[in-house]
């Protein structure tokens, strides 16, 4: 259950129909949600029939094997091969991830961190630009504008010209 409240209408009714802002039923139903609960009983369902599926197959295997012994120790024999082969893959592949880690190391050391350095000193010294620019031109002129505006203010305040 989705904890939501059942559908109710603008006009009051309990039906699942629509209404139309004027009160009048529109006589179509409201479109169903489908609910979920059948969708997990049938992977239950698989899950069980491949289980299955895969202990009769160890059955047969075994069983197969028993009686034919020449043809499980040829089996043995592919499969050692196998492994064999898939240890060797597995390996190089590991050999070539070390290269690659150290290729990635190398960079970040000796590549990466003078750029990062380098871009450290470069807001250093735009932090120290805009300090010197903020002292000494900024600090100036809004000091000036403030000057300027007390004097129009108080020029103003005291108006000296004659009042029409």
């Amino acid at each position: 259950m989705t904890g939501k409240a059942p559908f109710t209408p603008a006009n009051g009714t309990s039906s699942p129909i629509e209404t139309d802002p004027s009160g009048n039923d529109t006589s179509s139903p409201v479109e169903a949600i489908p609910s979920g609960d059948k969708i997990p009983t049938l992977w239950i369902v698989l899950g069980v029939v491949l289980v299955l599926l895969l202990i009769a197959g160890i059955i047969i295997a075994v069983n197969a094997m028993i009686n034919n012994p020449a043809q499980t120790e040829t089996l043995r024999d592919i499969m050692i091969i196998f492994m064999a082969f898939v240890s060797l893959i597995t390996g190089l592949a590991l050999v070539i991830l070390l290269v690659q880690l150290a290729r990635l190391t190398n960079l970040l050391q000796y590549e990466i961190r003078p750029i990062l350095e380098a871009t450290n000193e470069t807001i250093g010294s735009l932090r120290g630009t805009t300090q010197f620019l903020s002292d000494n031109l900024v600090a100036p002129v809004v000091k000036a504008n403030s000057s300027f505006a007390a004097l129009r203010r108080a020029i103003e305040l005291f108006d000296f010209r004659r009042p029409k």
